[in-house]
Formats: structure tokens, sequence, C-alpha cells
């Protein structure tokens, strides 16, 4: 038979093989869930209908409650839900928040009372401003910064955050990740403007990046975002494209004038600890060449007192020891020639070089191997003094 026929499902289990009737089905089934729950099926007594085969009977009512009651227990079953760790249950009732569950099975009433909505605190996302995926690809409009001193730099950075409040982060903000990429380009924007050129591309890029995340969390916290922010990382801190030869250049002038500059440095600090020695030892001597001529000056006049002391007792010799003293601090180093002028009257020249033969006397004799030199005629000996000098001088020691 075809299943166009119209008799199809409405004929009984005929020996040709036919389908089965499905209003057949539909009494058996009944009639047995009657039986379970105690009712007779196709119709009990006092009721308006007669035995069986006394028509078509409707739907049981034990059948209609066993299928509410069904129908309520998987109602209530669908409040189950579980909260894995590193996520917050929001439940919210007739859309309004209710409560925050925490991790583990939870039960809340069902749809359409309260909704829950999962939020996860454990994942760190991340956005990127001034590039996408990669460096390289570089979006202009974000990456163009202003400096303080009006200089134009190519910053990119990324944000790692994490949800610190999911109230806040679901019902407070309609779009909370794109609030946070906006906050983190105005933030970085605010801080560079702040910032010198130098700076930002060298030495404070650490500085930067630390003043940024402050920023950032102090505006997402004024707008109730329940973002935490994590970490700034600064990418590339570049100056523009168009203007890097002329960077480059101004890069390699400061570098030659800081080499310069600590030549400069290294010269003055080998010069000046030099110099300034050289004055203190000049500074020292001129003391001390100041105390040895006051102390001489003062040792002299101490000196003048006794003598004059001593010369008011014996003015004559005091006199001929002063005249003794000076003659022989003046003639100590001249030469000495002892020459006799009475006896060159006579023809011959008496010649004594003091000096020399002093010298002679004080110098080592010369060793037997060198050649020894010529010597020079004796000299003749001194003529003995006169009674009457060797008499004067006698009578002036006294």
């Amino acid at each position: 038979m075809s299943l166009n026929d119209p008799q199809w499902g409405k004929r009984g289990n005929s020996p040709s093989g036919g389908p089965p009737d499905l209003e057949e089905i539909w009494r058996n089934v009944n009639r047995r869930i009657s039986g379970i729950l105690g009712r007779r099926g196709g119709g009990g007594e006092g009721e308006g209908g007669g035995g069986a085969g006394g028509g078509r009977p409707a739907l049981p009512l034990g059948g209609a409650a066993l299928l509410a009651a069904l129908v309520v227990v998987v109602w209530f079953a669908s409040g189950f839900y579980i909260v894995d760790e590193g996520r917050r249950g929001v439940v919210t009732r007739f859309g309004k928040y209710t409560e925050t569950t925490q991790p583990g099975p939870r039960w809340h009433l069902p749809f359409p009372i309260e909704a829950v909505q999962l939020v996860d605190f454990s994942q760190v996302k991340t956005i990127e401003v001034g590039y996408r995926n990669t460096p390289k690809n570089k979006v202009e409009r974000e990456a163009v910064m202003l400096t303080d001193d009006e200089n134009i730099i190519d910053i990119q950075f990324a944000v790692q955050y994490n949800l610190k409040s999911a109230e806040d982060y679901v019902f407070k903000n309609n779009r909370p990740d794109q609030i946070v990429q906006y906050v983190a380009e105005t933030a970085v924007r605010e801080v560079v403007g702040k910032s010198k050129m130098d700076f930002a591309l060298y030495e404070g890029r650490e500085q930067i990046a630390k003043q940024t995340e402050q920023l950032m969390q102090q505006m997402l916290d004024r707008y109730e975002t329940g973002v935490f922010v994590q970490k700034v990382t600064l990418q590339t801190v570049l100056p523009p494209d168009k203007v890097q030869a002329a960077f480059d250049d101004a890069v390699k002038a400061g570098q030659d004038r800081e080499r310069l500059k600590n030549e400069g440095q290294a010269y003055a600090n080998d010069v000046v600890p030099r110099a300034r020695g050289m004055a203190s030892r000049l500074i020292e001597e001129a003391n001390g060449y100041n105390t040895e001529v006051v102390q001489k000056a003062e040792g002299d006049a101490s000196r003048f007192r006794q003598i004059l002391v001593e010369y008011q007792k014996a003015p004559a010799v005091t006199r001929d020891r002063l005249y003794l003293d000076m003659m022989q601090s003046v003639l100590g180093s001249a030469p000495k020639v002892v020459v006799d002028q009475k006896a060159g009257s006579g023809g011959n020249l008496l010649y004594l070089p003091l000096d020399r033969l002093i010298q002679q006397s004080g110098a080592p004799a010369a060793p037997e191997s060198a050649p020894s030199a010529p010597r020079a005629a004796p000299e003749p000996a001194p003529a003995p003094e006169p009674p009457r000098s060797r008499e004067a001088l006698r009578g002036r020691e006294r």
C-alpha cells in the first residue's frame, strides 16, 4: 500500500500485511496508563459513555496529570547548573541582578523567572593598540601620538586584563571590552603628551607603561567596568617612518655630542686633579718657606739680642768674634791661595793652593791598574809664621 493512501494508519493489522491503525495504538496506550493509575480503560462506571466499543475515549485524567507532573519535574530540573572553577554565575530575576554564585553545583528558578550567565574570571584578555596581531601590521590612526616637546612618535602596546566584578562587567556597561581599548588609547596619549620625545624613546619606556597602567585602572574604576588591568607592555616606540632618516641623523649627532662631552670630561678629570695637586703642593711649599723665614728671623733676632747682651759685657771680644765668624762664612767656600810677599821679594814666589790640597787629601786613592797621572812638582813648604803674628793672635783671643 502506498503512503499516499488516505486509509493508511486507519486500518487494523490485516492479513495482507498493511500498516497498523494509529487510533488503536493510542487506545492501547491510554488503557495501560489507566491500569497503572488504578482506573479502568475504555470508560468506567457512572460515566455517560457505554461499555467497550461504545465510542472513541478521550485522554484519561491520570495520563494528563502524569504528563503535567513530568513537565513540572523537567521544568524544575532545568534550574540546576554547574559553575566551573575560575568562573562566576550572574543570576538575574526577570532581568534584574539578584546574586553572583561561586564555583560548584547551583540551582535557580527556571526560565522565565530567573536566568544565569556564566562569566569567566580566569581568562586573561588582551587588547592591542597601534597594531593587530604583529607590530608590522600597524594601525596608523592609533599609533601616532604627540609628545610634550611637539614631536610625533609611533607607539604600539598591548594591555592584559581580567575581571574583578561580574556584576559591573555584565550590567554597568554595554561593551566593556571596547571601553577598555578606548581607555587604553586615551591613557597612553595623556602620559606621552606629558613626556619628552627622548624620554619616551629611551629611558622612560617602563615608566610610561607603569603610568599608563595606573591611569587606566583609575578610569576603568570610575566607569565601573569591573575590569582589572594586569600589565601594559610597550611593543615598539619609534619615530614616524617619514622622518626616520632625519631622526637617525639627529640621534647620531646626539651620540657624537655625548662622546665629545665624555672625552672632555675625561680630560678634565685628568687635568683638574693634577692642577689642584700642584696648587696644593705650591701652597704647602709657600707655607713651609714662610714658616722657615719667620722662624729664622725670630732665631736671628733672638741671637742678636743674646749677642747684644754679650757685647755690652765685652765689646772688643764680641766685635772680633763677629768679624772672624763673618770672614769664615765668606771665605769658607772661596778658593784659598797663600802668597808670601816678603819671600817673593828675594826672587822666589811662595804659592800655596789650600783648596786643591784639601781636595787631594780628601779624594780616595786611585786604583793600581789605572794609569797614574803625572804628579806636579811639590810645592815648597810654607815659611814659618813670625812669632810676632802669633803673639798678636793670642792677644786677640784673650
